[in-house]
Order: C-alpha cells, then sequence, then structure tokens
C-alpha cells in the first residue's frame, strides 16, 4: 500500500483568511489540498471555480486534489487542469463516458480519479484500472462539510482494497472523504486507505496544528 497521506479540505474554512490556512495546513506537513467543487446541481452546494483554483495554485507548492461535484465534468477538464490541478476527480454518474473523461485528464498532464458516493457500485471498476491514479470513496453524501462518518462505507474500502491488491494495481491511491477524524483514522486505514481527505476536523476549530499532528501520531 501507499504511504498513508493527509489531503486537507478547505471546504469548511473561513474563506476570507484562505490563504492564512493554507499556509498553516502546509507548515503542519499535511500533504496535499483538498479542492471541493460544486455546482448546486449534483449536490446541493455552490463553492468554487478554476479562478480560485488558480489563486491557490500560486500561493501553494502543495499537489492540489481537485473534487468535481458537477453535473457535466467532461466539460470543465481544460479549465481545471489549465487552473493547476495536480488530481481531477470525476463521478461516473454524471459522465457517460468515464473512460474516455479519465484518459483526458491523464492527456491533460494530471491524475486521473474517479470518484464513487456511498450508494454508487463498484462493480464496474475494474474495467476502468487502467486509467486511474486514484479512487476515491465518499463516506458521507456529498454537498456539505461537517458530517457524519457513514459506518458501511469501511466494508466498501475494504472491498475496493481488495480489488486494487487482486488486480496488483497497488500504486492507485485509495481515498476516502467524509467525517474522517480521529476516532475512524485509523479504521479507515485498516480497512485499506491511503488517502485521508480531512476538512471541517481540521479547519473549523482553530485547531489545526494539534489536530493535524493528532492524526499524523495515529495514523503513523
Amino acid at each position: 500500500m501507499n504511504q498513508v497521506i493527509i489531503s486537507a479540505s478547505i471546504l469548511s474554512a473561513d474563506f476570507l483568511c484562505l490563504a492564512d490556512t493554507i499556509k498553516h495546513l502546509e507548515n503542519e506537513g499535511v500533504q496535499m489540498i483538498h479542492l471541493d467543487v460544486m455546482d448546486g446541481h449534483f449536490v446541493p452546494n455552490i463553492t468554487i471555480g478554476p479562478k480560485v483554483v488558480e489563486s491557490i495554485r500560486n500561493f501553494t507548492s502543495l499537489p492540489l486534489d481537485v473534487h468535481l461535484m458537477i453535473a457535466d465534468p467532461a466539460a470543465y477538464l481544460e479549465d481545471f487542469a489549465r487552473a493547476g490541478a495536480d488530481y481531477i476527480s470525476i463521478h461516473p454518474e454524471v459522465d457517460p463516458h468515464i473512460h474516455r473523461s479519465l484518459n483526458r485528464i491523464r492527456e491533460l498532464g494530471c491524475k486521473s480519479a474517479i470518484a464513487f458516493n456511498p450508494s454508487t457500485s463498484i462493480e464496474g471498476l475494474p474495467f476502468l484500472l487502467d486509467c486511474l491514479d486514484m479512487v476515491l470513496l465518499m463516506t458521507v453524501n456529498p454537498g456539505f462539510g461537517g458530517q457524519k462518518f457513514i459506518g458501511t462505507m469501511e466494508n466498501k474500502i475494504f472491498q475496493v482494497r481488495k480489488m486494487l491488491d487482486r488486480y496488483k494495481e497497488t500504486k492507485i491511491r485509495l481515498e476516502v472523504d467524509g467525517g474522517i477524524k480521529d476516532n475512524n483514522c485509523a479504521r479507515v486505514v485498516e480497512k485499506g486507505a491511503d488517502t485521508l481527505v480531512i476538512g471541517s476536523y481540521l479547519t473549523k476549530k482553530g485547531k489545526i496544528g494539534a489536530r493535524v499532528k493528532k492524526i499524523k501520531s495515529i495514523i503513523g
């Protein structure tokens, strides 16, 4: 399995102090910044677009983990690649040509990822492994930060880890997103996750340094 890393989500951060928050996360040793792009159609919220991603790209050298929760992701791949995304995650529910789009992400110089909502089947995943750099499993229903981790997703994490191991695709990262904090991060790593998206637990309480250290001490 890959080294376990933290991809810090800024969804619950104070956007008036976003630069300070990102710099604080970077200084505390977070390895990636997770950016949730929502359009109010695929999920019931509206967040950021390519211009904000570009501003963040110009501010930090950390990899940008861009999660497109939008109705027509294929139409915006070039925009987010140009803005500076390192990873781009797209959902199969809104892309009938997911294989083509994942390959297009790579053609644009980014790493490709597929994102599964809690109730979305992973049955077709083996047919996409040749064009994937990461699998993102949502452990909450997407759209809002601060939600509670759905416990039944632990088995889904385990199933995907077994699948990646079975096909010897161990370089593909397995990311989990939603409700990850100190009381469950060890379990999701035990189930096979190697990339933890952590948002409100880190950014909402004003204790970024202490909480990053705590998570790192738990996951090693």
